[in-house]
């Protein structure tokens, strides 16, 4: 058993940074209405850890690669667990945004690092062993997180659900010290060189892009504050392209993206995430605000999801030199496609049950593109760049959950008040107000005999938007199945090919 105990310090930390993002789905309700929140902020409680996640992973997997992958993942542990300390004690909404970031900071020192330490303890079929029960924690988490966030937002109040990281934390720091063996080549203590200014502009990318998106729900699309935002961020990425090529010192090497496997990697991930995630939040506000549904009865709703995420990931990590990426990862997306095709459909009567096959399907999809995305982008570059890697996989996929979140909020938004416009006096405040859980905050000042009425149209606009989002999710990733599919037709699997590339060894793969 003590051979599998760095695993057990790895997987505590990482399952408790994955449930992070997703359990926050089912306490949404109850932090709108503790904090007095908008549609505009919940987003942010969920974006503002995914964001600074994405933002400080690239850094940081620079900064693992030259300080050493146990330093930087202790040092992130012990800033998630902190942060988590005081998301529960948080009053404000700022204080809880402020803290959801810090937490994403040191969530970026962990998942940036996971891999690399798990790859460095194991070889050969312990690795393969090791990687299994890793992508199965990891999936498993995302979808744990609705369950855990209804138990603990129905039993003992919202805070709870980021009260419960601070017992993990402590655990998995004093394993981690404990049982994860330290490098035999120690780096060197002095502060590498970190290309700030590229971080900076990724970080100015990223967040530009998600408040442009999110401030279209109030402004449009084509609103002032929207179209500059998009600007700044397209100007952000232009000049961050350029750092990258100008200095001795990159963030990400952008030569990695010449990879095919790597890169078919990124857009599998990023694309899954935002389909399978990114409309989740949505669904639970939904099951809650209109069905009835309790926090523990919507995290029971999405169990199954769970339970599929969890053994695919699980056969698919232990097989996967015996599988073809080229046909694993597109019947992956596929899934996800089919999964959240079974959710459009919803009509004003229908209830939880309606989603649960198309959970289940989603959740078999992901539990396919997880490991096998995961080992794909590590495996297909040099080892000395496997920080770098895993933090810009890492990067994609939280990016994608982080911009499905706002993308499918402002479709929302748009397709509810289509179908308010015309029986409201305001269709957008109030279809802002419907997509944020406020339905029977709406409903309670409407005339008791107007009321019926009025709940009827509220859920025709809700369900409307929650189709045209499983639509737009279910297309993206059917078309992403079908590109990774063709990008990936000349990519041979066999992993141990992969155990020590140098550069001219991984280009030859790479390109056979």
């Amino acid at each position: 058993m003590r051979k599998w105990a760095p695993l057990l310090a790895v997987g505590l930390g990482t399952f408790m940074l994955i449930m992070d993002v997703t359990i926050t789905l089912v306490a949404l309700p109850d932090i709108s209405t503790s904090l007095h929140t908008s549609l505009d902020a919940l987003a942010w409680v969920i974006d503002g850890y995914a964001l600074a996640l994405a933002a400080a992973l690239l850094a940081i997997g620079t900064l693992a690669d030259r300080w050493g992958q146990r330093r930087v993942y202790l040092a992130g542990l012990a800033v998630f667990t902190i942060a988590s300390l005081i998301c529960g004690l948080a009053h404000t909404p700022a204080l809880l945004i402020t803290m959801r970031v810090v937490q994403g900071v040191g969530a970026a020192g962990m998942f940036a690092t996971s891999v690399s330490l798990l790859r460095h303890t194991y070889q050969g079929r312990d690795y393969g062993i090791a990687m299994g029960v890793w992508g199965a924690i990891a999936s498993g988490a995302a979808a744990l997180g609705p369950l855990a966030g209804g138990i603990l937002t129905q039993g003992l109040g919202w805070g709870w659900i980021f009260f419960v990281n601070v017992p993990i934390g402590i655990a998995a720091l004093v394993l981690t010290v404990r049982v994860v063996p330290k490098p035999i080549n120690r780096p060197g203590g002095a502060l590498p060189n970190l290309d700030v200014a590229g971080m900076l502009l990724f970080a100015l990318f990223a967040s530009s892009l998600l408040y442009g998106t999110i401030r279209s729900h109030a402004s449009g699309w084509t609103g002032s504050q929207t179209l500059i935002a998009f600007g700044v961020c397209a100007l952000a990425l232009l000049a961050f392209v350029l750092r990258q090529r100008a200095t001795d010192h990159p963030m990400f090497d952008l030569a990695l993206l010449r990879r095919p496997a790597f890169t078919a990697a990124l857009v599998a991930m990023f694309v899954g995430e935002f389909t399978a995630y990114g409309f989740m939040a949505y669904t639970s506000i939904w099951l809650q605000s209109l069905t009835g549904l309790s926090p523990l009865g919507t995290g029971l709703i999405m169990l199954p999801s769970s339970a599929a995420s969890m053994i695919v990931s699980l056969m698919a990590g232990r097989r996967l030199r015996h599988y073809l990426p080229r046909y694993s990862l597109p019947v992956a997306l596929l899934l996800v496609a089919v999964g959240a095709l079974a959710q459009a459909g919803l009509t004003p009567g229908s209830t939880g049950s309606r989603v649960i096959a198309g959970l289940f399907i989603g959740g078999l999809g992901m539990g396919m593109v997880f490991p096998v995305a995961t080992t794909l982008a590590i495996e297909s570059v040099p080892h000395r760049r496997a920080g770098m890697a895993a933090g810009a996989f890492t990067t994609f996929q939280q990016l994608g959950y982080a911009v499905g979140v706002a993308v499918f909020a402002s479709v929302m938004t748009a397709s509810a008040k289509s179908e308010l416009t015309g029986h409201v006096t305001d269709a957008r405040a109030t279809a802002q107000e419907l997509t944020g859980g406020g339905a029977q905050a709406i409903t309670a000042q409407a005339p008791v005999t107007a009321r019926p009425a009025l709940e009827h149209l509220l859920s025709t606009a809700f369900v409307h938007g929650l189709n045209t989002v499983a639509v737009i999710g279910a297309a993206l990733a059917a078309v992403t199945a079908l590109i990774t599919g063709f990008v990936l037709r000349r990519e041979t699997w066999a992993a141990a090919h992969y155990a020590e590339p140098d550069d001219e060894e991984t280009n030859a793969l790479v390109n056979t």
